[in-house]
């Protein structure tokens, strides 16, 4: 049994990164970093030519329908150049939960995130971590209340609202009684916000769809991770490369004992995380039941070692690995905003215990 990646999966791979190194170079990350909302539309346009944005929509509906594994794969091209865009929300998540949730104004929005011309932001982390009294609630057809850390929500024009376990909606960003503000974190490359819920009507709303909901958190929890994997990816490879090229008393740091070890250890870390997200984004299509147990170690796991990893070749580049002008430190703040986004290694590992059953009771 062959366990690498299919020629298709490898062209895909190689494309995208080409294709990120010639449109977004970090001087372009640099300037989207400044602006109000850093999701280049012009960018997420082009992704949708390559067939990106719509790689998990239905062919019916214009889009690629390929395997969660397939939108791994570009995750973890879009963290390794540490791109701004709304994939994670747009075209994993919300593809996973429309496609879930059916009818007809869902194959319309999903038409639209295939072409391009749709961008979606998720509200759902009161599903799995509830602070500040934030929670939304739908009251006589109207949204009420706050949802905090809203992924990928600043200049999308739609937003999928997590009620409960059990209801979602979908609301635009710019109805009346709905606020948005960005929330201010180190990481400048992704848009999370806080939003406000004053009566604001949504365009839709579906009950019933728990399972949907699971799935979706399922598959933004593998995507996230192939997107820490990513950023581990670069990181790795920039401290390499330095090391290939300071010197100290007229000798290349890398030809020390001391730092071969460290980019050693660092590449040891990746590769074994490189397989478990394999296998994790395999089993979402192939063996569901598997999923839900699988997204929470790969995302425990690569939080984990993508902090060492940060840490490590961070201090390979030694005093300048810490200033803006170095660079790194966009991978390592999109690696430290990602660790909380849909669930810290403690939360999720909490979750890996009771869907087997080791959680300890009451």
């Amino acid at each position: 049994m062959d366990f690498a990646l299919s020629e298709d999966q490898l062209l895909l791979e190689e494309t995208l990164r080409s294709f990120l190194a010639d449109r977004v170079p970090i001087e372009r990350v640099r300037e989207l970093r400044e602006k109000a909302c850093p999701n280049d539309r012009a960018l997420w346009s082009a992704l949708a030519e390559l067939g990106i944005t719509g790689i998990l929509v239905p062919e019916a509906q214009g889009g690629s329908g390929l395997a969660l594994l397939d939108a791994a794969l570009v995750s973890q091209a879009l963290g390794h150049a540490v791109t701004p865009t709304p994939f994670l929300a747009s075209a994993v998540m919300v593809p996973t939960a429309l496609a879930a949730a059916g009818g007809g104004a869902s194959e319309s929005w999903l038409a639209g995130i295939a072409g391009g011309e749709l961008v979606f932001g998720v509200a759902v982390t009161e599903l799995f971590s509830v602070r500040e009294g934030a929670g939304v609630s739908l009251e006589a057809g109207a949204l009420h209340g706050k949802a905090m850390m809203a992924i990928d929500a600043c200049g999308a024009d739609l937003l999928l609202v997590a009620v409960d376990e059990d209801t979602l909606c979908v609301v635009k960003t710019d109805s009346t009684g709905l606020e948005m503000t960005r929330l201010t974190t180190v990481d400048a490359t992704r848009c999370t916000a806080e939003v406000l819920f004053d009566g604001a009507t949504p365009e839709a709303v579906f009950e019933g769809v728990g399972s949907g909901i699971a799935r979706m958190l399922d598959a933004g929890r593998i995507a996230l991770a192939a997107d820490i994997l990513g950023a581990c990816e670069a990181m790795v490879e920039q401290a390499v490369a330095y090391a290939k090229q300071r010197k100290q008393f007229d000798r290349v740091i890398g030809s020390f004992q001391a730092v071969k070890h460290m980019c050693s250890e660092m590449i040891a870390e990746v590769e074994p995380g490189r397989s478990l997200l394999w296998y994790a984004a395999h089993s979402f299509d192939a063996l569901p039941e598997e999923a839900p147990l699988m997204a929470c170690h790969v995302l425990a796991h690569t939080s984990e070692i993508a902090r060492e990893i940060a840490s490590v070749s961070t201090q390979v580049h030694g005093g300048i690995g810490w200033t803006d002008e170095q660079n790194l430190h966009f991978w390592f703040k999109r690696i430290g905003n990602a660790r909380h986004l849909l669930g810290g290694p403690e939360a999720l590992r909490q979750r890996a215990a009771e869907l087997q059953g080791f959680a300890a009771t009451a």
